[in-house]
């Protein structure tokens, strides 16, 4: 039996082992994963921090992976988990066996999103995600030309990964208004939402611009006047006022169909036009892969600036459930810095509970946890530090 079972080889379950590890080194840890390559979400990232230094996620994965071998730790790739039992202590069920456990870690992480366009099962179609590891991972162009539908700070960061691998990106735009009252495709909302990554553009317009738009009206008035043709930003138009109402194709993509919106997601009438492509990334976002945690007992809810619904956990990292923790995107979308460090967190507070004699210093590592979340290049909601109040409210209020 292990020690601490860790359920995900992404940045916050790495970063979780080493430091585990580095705290105890006698500890016993096992982390499993059902993909192929350790490394989660850090596989394929690339971007710009605020400094003008770049992020490799792929660096980043291959020295966490050095380090997990140099601590000896044991790691079972290509390893399923479809079930979870709690008696005395956590018994995990995988395709490569059943696992037990005094400590459970789950760091499952993020899934992409995607809204539903006409013609999306065409081969050809992909998320944004797929588009960013056949490029970036096994250097595979996706297509000759492409449209990237759903503009968000997901699709954005992977547009400009796209950009620099020499992949021709027609333009962003929305996806189909099947609903007014999706977010995702109302452009007012959309323009609101991509200024936190402005910073990203190698357009001086459009970062001076977001440092002046700092208030409701301005914003809103801002996506009034946003051209119709876009803004370029790595040499891709951003059509924040035009949506995709199909794709098509007689056995691939080659074509899709273009409308112009108003401000408020409505369509402007005759405004119907092709373009020729061969490929189409989706995206709406990311939200938290939960089904495992779901096998635990553990409570849910929706908060909806952590991107869905995320496991009731306190900032230590702990759920209501004795001896389970959790780390990373699964508990809100957030980037891999700040998924490291909520592994090294878990990791303190798991060692402090099985090593009652050992000196942890975790008020440091909270410390680090909110200077990574201010400092972050990238945020996936403006108003990710609401959603931590009230996941630590509703902690407050239950348990």
């Amino acid at each position: 039996m292990y020690d601490v079972l860790i359920i995900g080889a992404g940045p916050a379950g790495l970063a979780a082992a080493i430091e585990m590890k580095e705290l105890d080194e006698n500890i016993n840890i096992l982390i499993v994963d059902e993909y192929l390559q350790a490394g989660g979400r850090l596989i394929g990232q690339l971007y710009q921090e605020k400094d003008g230094h770049w992020w490799n996620g792929v660096e980043e994965s291959d020295s966490l992976i050095k380090e997990i071998e140099n601590h000896h730790i044991t790691m079972k790739l290509g390893t399923s988990v479809y079930d979870i039992e709690q008696n005395n202590h956590w018994i995990v069920f995988t395709n490569n066996g059943v696992f037990e456990a005094e400590k459970l870690l789950i760091c499952t992480g993020a899934q992409e999103t995607t809204n539903p366009v006409e013609g999306w099962t065409l081969p050809g179609v992909m998320t944004v995600g797929a588009a960013q590891v056949l490029t970036n991972v096994h250097m595979i162009k996706p297509g000759k030309k492409g449209i990237i539908v759903g503009v968000n700070v997901l699709s954005s960061a992977i547009a400009m990964e796209l950009a620099m691998a020499g992949v021709k990106v027609d333009a962003m735009v929305l996806p189909n208004n099947l609903n007014i009252n999706k977010k995702e495709a109302i452009p007012e909302i959309v323009f609101k939402n991509l200024l936190s990554v402005a910073h990203m553009a190698p357009s001086l317009i459009a970062k001076l611009g977001s440092k002046f738009l700092f208030t409701e009206s301005l914003k809103k008035l801002g996506a009034k006047f946003y051209p119709r043709k876009g803004i370029k930003m790595w040499d891709i138009p951003i059509l924040m006022k035009t949506a995709v109402k199909k794709i098509e194709g007689d056995t691939e993509v080659e074509k899709v169909t273009l409308v112009d919106l108003y401000t408020n997601g409505k369509e402007v009438p005759n405004s119907e036009r092709v373009v020729e492509v061969d490929f189409v990334c989706l995206s709406e976002g990311l939200a938290p892969l939960t089904e495992l945690i779901s096998l635990t007992g553990c409570s849910f809810y929706y908060i909806e600036e952590l991107s869905g619904y995320i496991p009731l956990h306190n900032e230590y990292m702990e759920t209501e459930v004795k001896n389970l923790y959790v780390a990373g995107n699964v508990t809100g979308i957030e980037g891999a810095k700040i998924a490291m460090k909520q592994g090294e967190v878990a990791a303190h507070t798991i060692i402090s509970s099985l090593c009652k004699n050992t000196n942890t210093n975790i008020n440091k590592k909270l410390q680090e946890v909110e200077d990574a979340r201010n400092n972050a290049a990238i945020q996936f909601h403006p108003e990710i530090n609401e959603g931590r109040k009230k996941v630590q409210q509703l902690w407050e209020e239950t348990v």
